[in-house]
């Protein structure tokens, strides 16, 4: 394989999750460690991903946001098992804010059923929602192209008016420091949505913990963090001081 193809197919993967070893890399390009190794180094030095322990992972700007499909994509079997242990947290009868997340799109299959009252800021969400029978309401808003999700001024105002026994979300961004998203007009959804909820719950795949974005949200001890095996114990543990952290099976 030419090196500029090699070098193509290696950000693919990467793109598609994140984070990946070295030998996923061997695995999937079916070059040599030595080379992989050397395309890694070349692609650093363009500012294309980043170098980390045995692998690599996407140069990231706290601003940059991926787009609902690449979401979607992405860890998906992990989203799915962090999405079932979550909405087993979920009474019947319960009324929940969803955010326009791709793991919180992943409950939606496990709340059928249970006479529920779902509000949501996803475009994506409400018509799955709707496919599954699940009484739901989105709030007003600006649609950003990118995720479908409704922010700005008229979606936090219209979400002051409802009160939540829980609230599901998703943040780009886990550490000490708290929660964060790289759109301010989203953040303010998501704090507002906490805010006016009795439990809230953050939903996090391994790649978000120790990482931080543009945007500040709340304090890590304002929500029930809800992630899988896959993420390292030593992040776990160092955010175990502060507030719950459950993991998925």
């Amino acid at each position: 394989m030419l090196s500029i193809k090699r070098k193509e197919a290696i950000l693919e993967v990467i793109k598609k999750q994140d984070v990946v070893t070295i030998q996923q890399l061997i695995d999937a390009v079916g070059a040599s460690e030595s080379t992989i190794r050397r395309d890694l180094i070349e692609l650093e030095k363009e500012e294309q991903l980043t170098r980390v322990h045995g692998g690599a992972s996407l140069q990231k700007r706290r601003h940059d946001e991926p787009s609902m499909i690449e979401k979607t994509t992405r860890n998906k079997e992990e989203k799915q098992g962090i999405a079932m242990y979550a909405a087993k947290a979920v009474q019947p009868g319960s009324c929940i804010y969803l955010d326009a997340g791709s793991t919180t799109y992943e409950m939606i299959p496990y709340l059928a059923d249970r006479d529920l009252l779902v509000v949501t800021n996803g475009i994506q969400h409400v018509q799955t929602l709707m496919e599954y029978g699940i009484e739901t309401y989105i709030i007003g808003g600006k649609v950003k192209p990118q995720t479908g999700a409704l922010v700005g001024t008229k979606a936090v105002e219209s979400l002051r008016f409802y009160r939540f026994d829980y609230a599901f979300l998703g943040m780009n961004g886990v550490a000490l420091d708290g929660y964060t998203t790289p759109d301010p007009e989203e953040a303010n959804v998501k704090q507002t949505a906490m805010d006016n909820s009795a439990t809230s719950f953050v939903l996090a795949d391994h790649t978000k913990f120790d990482q931080v974005s543009f945007a500040y949200v709340q304090a890590v001890e304002q929500a029930i963090i809800i992630t899988s095996p896959n993420t390292d114990q030593s992040k776990v543990k160092s955010l175990e001081k502060l507030t719950t952290i459950e993991v998925s099976s």
